[in-house]
């Protein structure tokens, strides 16, 4: 059987931790399978997080598997075999540290999204991951999220949005801190999963609509 196209890839990448990157990344998983993709979710953070909430789950989608700092430079063959199996997108947990290779993750990426919380220290944070991607002529492949953000309105957020604005594309909607993130990834679910018709369920399926549309249509082979 000939293999399809390369699935599309997306890492979520920031060199901070407690960004609320894994939880994102897993929800916008689920949120991509229950949209007809067939996803694989790559946990390259060696905290493995991401891993401990697919080992709490029980159905086949999506498939989850760990990659390690090793493994980074063979992710181009990776893709070829999700190819052969019909995946169409990976999702790419990457670490919350500056780990050696990590570059060749990002630049088989179609889209490299940055979750900021609405804070200062976050966005300083932030910035050493911005400036490697736009050093990298990968300026048109970034995307920056607000994440955590406090309840609406809020003029923080409103701040921290327009300052953001001037370094990147920003995705859209902002994700608003809810206990139903906490709960879901606690139980190995995504949010949609979890509370289907809650806010923060709406907030990432609309999440997961506007990546859709920035990746584009699936390549063709």
């Amino acid at each position: 059987m000939d293999a399809g196209p390369r699935p599309r890839v997306i890492a979520v990448a920031v060199q901070k931790g407690g960004t609320g990157k894994t939880t994102l990344a897993a929800s916008l998983a689920v949120a991509a399978a229950q949209a007809g993709e067939r996803v694989t979710v790559f946990d390259a953070d060696p905290q493995g997080s991401l891993s401990a909430w697919a080992g709490l789950r029980t159905g086949p989608e999506p498939m989850t598997d760990r990659l390690r700092p090793w493994e980074f430079a063979q992710f181009a063959p990776l893709l070829d075999q999700l190819a052969e199996q019909g995946r169409t997108l990976a999702v790419v947990d990457t670490p919350g540290a500056s780990i050696g290779g990590v570059a060749a993750l990002l630049r088989l990426s179609d889209l490299v999204l940055v979750p900021i919380r609405p804070s200062r220290l976050d966005l300083m944070a932030a910035l050493p991951t911005i400036e490697v991607l736009a050093g990298q002529g990968m300026g048109d492949r970034l995307a920056l999220v607000l994440n955590q953000c406090p309840p609406a309105p809020s003029p923080r957020t409103t701040l921290y949005a327009a300052q953001l604005a001037g370094l990147g594309v920003m995705a859209e909607p902002a994700i608003l801190q809810r206990v139903d993130h906490q709960d879901a990834i606690a139980l190995g679910r995504g949010v949609t999963e979890h509370a289907p018709h809650g806010f923060a369920a709406a907030e990432v399926r609309a999440l997961w609509a506007w990546i859709d549309r920035r990746l584009g249509p699936q390549p063709r082979p």
